[in-house]
């Protein structure tokens, strides 16, 4: 009888279940829950753009939906792994025996009890002031998260509640990413003391490292607020990869869905750097996880030098593939700047990807900044906005959806750019997620812009199936998630090769992008950007001559 493993992907709306055969890959079943509260799954608040976060119900309502639809016709005694991955940093306050504080009626309808979500940016004050004061006291927390703190992360995110919302933060006996979170409720661990963490949540967002003793120091977070300090002891000592185990499926979790009890369960992680290990990330491989945001995952062996970098999400050992140091960084918005062009035109994906392919590398005349929610790589700052340059009376929307495509594409560059400078090398990019399964626009332009070849994931569920790809070593199919890769992923058969034309105007154009990066990103700039939109004009007028 077949061995097979259960992956679970928790999403930004929804979350889906894959059943994976361990020793040929096939994909068996796999089913969607999109959460049910909020917008799309996110409670937002009117009054705070920056304000993101979601209703941990709504995970566990995902587990029993999606899981009971992926068994049906099987036979229970099949599954013999659970692996789980979410979005991140994505913490959740919770009481002395795990339970959210949004199941508490003291809280009922207050926001700050429930998950922050990774796209929350409400924390830029307390993000910038723990860059700040990190490197007023010389503190090595910074240097492995690329020397600057995001708001979109643990400590910031716990700083901004302990000021705006301090009730819920005294209520809190202990904070939980949602990986750890979601395992820990599959497992039935009551006391948060007891959660099996994961190191790549811990490492890429909370600065955890061991060559620190793990978290950063008691002293250092009594300066940014003695509340933090007291926090630290009801948190945890030790992070672990995810070819460890978190726990066992429980009899009450097992009789919910349809399982037999018992199951090993793998310490959870981050979706997107699950994504990377389901599409074969190995040394010299670029994976780009392409989404609503972008996750950006590369390893790096370990008996090789590697400096830190400027402006990455975090060097963290183990956090992508254990044996190596992993590396992550990204885009804050990338399909939803695609989708905020359709709201502002009124037009779908489909009509403006038929008309903005009919278009041709600078025949539009625009060039746009990737900034509609934030930097995350490389500048880290939440406080930048998006910006399209020259507009004119005759710009059709097209034009507009094209020139936002290539923004992210040109972002993305910097990115490879930049963790190429600090000797990491790129041999190849392998793209995965809903965008690059469905949108050839926009990997033929990421082609041309990097101008070199773009493989796309065979897989569809690439973030599931690296939960299933964990699930395996757990259930001791596979020795460890390299054994498992050589089996359970399949190399990519659709390559988009860059047109050199084209390559030769992105080139001309990613110049341009820079001046407008260096402008309004840093304060250290010093220049002039009189020639652009002139450029611009002359790029546009030499393409439509032909």
């Amino acid at each position: 009888m077949p061995q097979v493993v259960l992956g679970l992907d928790y999403g930004t709306n929804s979350v889906r279940a894959l059943l994976v055969d361990t020793h040929s890959g096939e994909e068996l079943a796999t089913s969607v829950f999109d959460y049910p509260s909020g917008e799309a799954g996110i409670l937002l608040d009117p009054r705070d753009p920056n304000l993101a976060r979601q209703n941990p119900a709504d995970y566990i309502g995902g587990f029993v939906e999606t899981v009971r639809a992926v068994l049906r016709g099987m036979d229970p005694s099949q599954i013999v792994g659970i692996g789980v991955d979410t979005t991140g940093s994505s913490p959740i306050p919770v009481d002395a025996r795990n339970r959210p504080l949004s199941e508490d009626a003291r809280f009922a309808g207050n926001l700050a009890a429930n998950c922050w979500l990774w796209k929350d940016h409400t924390s830029h004050a307390e993000s910038a002031e723990i860059t700040r004061v990190a490197s007023e006291r010389g503190e090595p927390y910074l240097a492995k998260c690329g020397g600057t703190y995001s708001s979109e992360w643990f400590w910031s995110k716990i700083l901004h509640c302990a000021r705006t919302s301090p009730d819920v933060f005294e209520a809190a006996h202990s904070w939980v990413e949602c990986c750890d979170w979601i395992t820990s409720q599959l497992a039935g661990i009551a006391d948060p003391a007891q959660i099996v963490r994961s190191v790549c949540a811990a490492g890429h967002k909370a600065m955890y490292a061991v060559e620190w003793g793990g978290l950063p120091s008691k002293d250092f977070l009594a300066t940014l607020d003695p509340r933090l300090a007291e926090l630290r002891d009801r948190l945890y000592d030790v992070a672990v990869p995810s070819d460890q185990v978190a726990g066992t499926l429980t009899e009450e979790m097992a009789t919910k869905v349809g399982l037999n009890p018992g199951i090993p369960i793998a310490v959870g992680g981050f979706d997107a750097h699950f994504g990377a290990v389901a599409s074969g990330v190995r040394p010299g491989v670029f994976v780009k996880i392409i989404g609503t945001s972008t996750c950006d995952c590369l390893v790096h062996p370990k008996d090789e030098p590697l400096a830190d970098i400027p402006g990455l999400c975090g060097i963290v050992d183990g956090s992508v593939l254990p044996g190596y140091y992993g590396l992550e960084a990204g885009q804050s918005a990338v399909g939803d700047i695609f989708n905020w062009v359709v709201r502002f035109t009124g037009r779908s994906h489909e009509e403006l990807s038929a008309d903005a392919s009919g278009l041709r590398a600078g025949e539009s005349g625009l060039l746009s900044l990737d900034w509609n929610n934030g930097n995350r790589t490389v500048l880290v700052d939440p406080l930048l906005t998006g910006l399209v340059l020259g507009q004119t009376l005759h710009t059709k929307p097209a034009e507009l959806y094209r020139a936002a495509i290539e923004a992210t594409a040109f972002g993305a560059l910097k990115i490879i750019r930049r963790v190429e400078e600090y000797g990491v090398r790129v041999d190849e990019v392998v793209a995965c997620g809903g965008i690059a399964d469905k949108s050839d626009l926009v990997m033929q332009i990421y082609a041309n812009v990097f101008n070199r070849p773009v493989k796309i994931s065979q897989s569809t569920q690439t973030c599931a199936l690296g939960s299933a790809i964990f699930a395996s070593v757990v259930a001791g199919v596979h020795k460890d998630a390299q054994s498992a890769q050589e089996v359970m992923v399949v190399k990519p058969s659709r390559v988009f090769a860059p047109d050199p034309t084209e390559a030769t105007t992105y080139a001309t154009l990613y110049r341009l992008y820079q001046d407008l990066h260096d402008a309004f990103g840093s304060v250290k700039w010093q220049g002039n950007l009189a020639h652009v939109m002139k450029q611009l004009i002359q790029i546009r007028d030499e393409v439509r001559r032909g």
